[in-house]
């Protein structure tokens, strides 16, 4: 393994970390902001990857994704534990959405950054340089990658508890309560999607989206 292919290695590494652990702790810090301390009493607002390491999620998963030459890359951290309930009593079903949606919008937060960073720093060919460009790459295109996947209004990715908390404040609390039932369930219909030729198709808009930006 030549230095390149060390580097290359070490910026997805570096850029998926990021992404992923970021997004977690973004839901903590809005739970935060809406008088919920939970994340904050476990740990959890810590940047140490280990208390947030999920075996299959971080490692499992993107290491299948990688070595099978997937042609994407995905993964999730150990979720934050958030009292829903006193997010809830405190801001209302709108806490709830914004708790929601609080990864997503850090995810396109660094994918923005990038892409701003990728178009106006002047990277030579030299190794740091290399690395750096790298793991700009690789953060813009794992952000909106996730960013994007977590829209989809599949239990239990964030769009559906996005859309839970839009049906409980508009009334239709029957729906509501059977996402939140079917999201016991969700995990399983993931690991499907990712794991079969699904992701192809669920993955289809968001390469579009990947390849637009990169062409920007």
């Amino acid at each position: 393994m030549d230095l390149a292919q060390i580097l290359n290695i070490l910026a997805i590494v570096l850029a998926l970390m990021i992404a992923i652990i970021g997004h977690e702790i973004m839901h903590g810090r809005m739970a935060y902001h809406f008088g919920d301390t939970t994340a904050k009493d476990e740990g959890r607002f810590s940047i140490n990857p280990i208390s947030h390491i999920d075996p299959v999620g971080t490692i499992i998963i993107p290491l299948l994704l990688y070595f099978s030459n997937a042609g994407f890359m995905f993964g999730w951290a150990k979720p934050v534990p958030i009292n829903m309930r006193k997010v809830v009593n405190n801001g209302g079903f709108f806490g709830g959405f914004q708790v929601s949606l609080a990864g997503i919008y850090y995810n396109f937060t660094l994918a923005f950054i990038a892409l701003i960073l990728l178009k106006t720093l002047h990277l030579s060919g030299g190794a740091v340089d290399f690395f750096l460009t790298k793991f700009l790459i690789y953060t813009l295109v794992y952000n909106l990658v996730l960013g994007v996947f977590n829209l989809f209004p599949i239990p239990p990715l964030d769009g559906s508890k996005a859309l839970m908390f839009i049906l409980y404040g508009l009334g239709f609390y029957k729906v509501a309560q059977a996402i939140e039932r079917f999201s016991n369930y969700g995990m399983i219909l993931l690991m499907i999607i990712v794991a079969t030729p699904l992701s192809s198709i669920i993955f289809a808009p968001i390469n579009s989206v990947v390849r637009y930006v990169l062409s920007l």
